[in-house]
């Protein structure tokens, strides 16, 4: 394998990522390695970084028809080659593998990807030589809106929390969540960024949806109203009834929702947050159902047509997509450490906005807050009283209790909570 060090084809400007890491190491140990997410995440861009040579078949209509023909053409180039949006010709797939297999070499193919093909065209031939890379749209600490003193990794390891406060305002958190963290738009005027994600939003029902499934029939203008639906119960735990009645004016059946949803999850639009799974000392059960969240909660701002001034009306809004905000953040930075990022709540109520947890049991339970010293104290209590309710084992494997905010000093309290704004938050 030519090393990616020295790789002629790496974008002018090109702003490192946190997942440059894992795409390193990806390289170095499987056949060819795949980029997952949304569309303007930065997918291309971060594959151009690694790859030797490249080719668009979103834009590379040629290849695509000579594609059709001999599929193993178009794989011919200096290893790692990029094959952006390789879901405009699934088959790729198992040439990839078979070419794989033959050269029985590493790091041969990076495969970019804003959708997911159905699953009959990949079911039984990646394994054993795919790694998989889930891409999201950049964290404060990669767009430098957050200083990074506080380490994902130090507060997993009980170090303290300290720093700030950062030169942030509440104001400016607003506009952070309507920017989004699209790396091709950060230097341009918010309303232009506002504009241009009501265009993806529209883009995506109208286009993007129909691509996945060849001429699956669907409503454009109602799969629009469901991502509203969905805007506006941004990290709820709303079920497939409650979002299909709140569709407006005619609710939509609960199966076509779950269909949408299904597409929207395969578009890498919609990821869910899923329920912590742990045993608790109380009895009260443990809810089960999924938080929803849009890819990044700009998009929530632009179906609901919110810009920084009326999030800051507000504050019941702005705390929900402030709260996916963080955990847009805190996947991010997990996902360096080979974590993930769920919720708690059982049915007395109890919850934790984030638990984040380790392949080993490590675990942070994560409570949300815009700041303010009463939210705080209710939030460290909460998560206190989390800690006392969860089984021994499971208490034994707790690393820390974080209170995230917008704004203010990071610091620990003196139970042992300890407190971040966002903005200081980094691996």
């Amino acid at each position: 394998m030519t090393s990616t060090a020295e790789t002629a084809l790496t974008p002018d400007g090109y702003t490192p990522r946190i997942v440059d890491a894992e795409v390193t190491r990806a390289l170095s140990s499987s056949g060819f390695v795949v980029l997952e997410g949304p569309r303007a995440c930065g997918k291309t861009w971060t594959g151009l970084r690694f790859a030797r040579s490249a080719l668009r078949l979103d834009t590379d209509l040629d290849a695509r028809t000579i594609g059709a023909v001999d599929p193993s053409i178009l794989l011919r180039g200096d290893s790692p080659r990029l094959l952006d949006e390789w879901q405009f010709m699934p088959t790729l797939w198992n040439h990839v593998r078979h070419a794989c297999d033959a050269a029985a070499e590493r790091g041969l193919f990076i495969l970019a990807g804003s959708a997911q093909p159905a699953d009959d065209i990949t079911r039984h031939t990646g394994a054993g030589r795919v790694r998989r890379i889930r891409m999201r749209p950049m964290s404060l600490y990669e767009s430098s809106d957050s200083t990074g003193e506080v380490s994902l990794a130090g507060l997993l390891h009980g170090e303290p929390a300290n720093g700030g406060p950062p030169n942030v305002s509440l104001s400016d958190i607003a506009g952070l969540t309507c920017r989004g963290g699209w790396p091709g738009q950060l230097d341009l005027p918010l309303d232009e960024i506002q504009q241009n994600l009501r265009n993806y939003l529209s883009e995506v029902a109208r286009t993007d949806i129909r691509r996945l499934d060849g001429a699956a029939a669907h409503d454009p203008h109602r799969v629009e109203l469901l991502v509203l639906s969905l805007a506006r119960n941004i990290g709820t735990e709303a079920r497939a009834g409650t979002l299909a009645a709140d569709v407006e004016p005619d609710a939509l059946h609960r199966h076509t929702v779950r269909a949408y949803l299904d597409a929207l999850r395969r578009l890498f639009v919609v990821e869910e947050q899923p329920a912590w799974s742990v045993r608790m000392r109380s009895r009260a059960p443990l809810r089960k159902s999924p938080k929803w969240h849009l890819a990044d909660p700009s998009l929530a701002a632009a179906a609901l047509g919110a810009n920084p001034e009326r999030l800051l009306s507000d504050p019941a809004t702005l705390g929900l997509l402030f709260e996916s905000l963080v955990v847009r953040d805190l996947r991010v930075l997990a996902q360096r450490h080979d974590g993930r990022v769920l919720h708690m709540r059982d049915a007395a109520g109890l919850e934790a906005d984030a638990i984040v947890e380790m392949p080993d049991g490590t675990w942070l339970a994560v409570e949300v807050k815009l700041g303010g010293s009463e939210a705080i104290d209710t939030a460290a209590r909460s998560l206190n009283q989390l800690r006392d309710k969860v089984a021994v084992e499971r208490a034994n494997q707790l690393a820390g209790l974080v209170v995230i905010t917008a704004v203010g000093y990071a610091y620990t309290r003196a139970d042992g909570v300890r407190v971040a704004p966002l903005t200081t938050l980094g691996p």
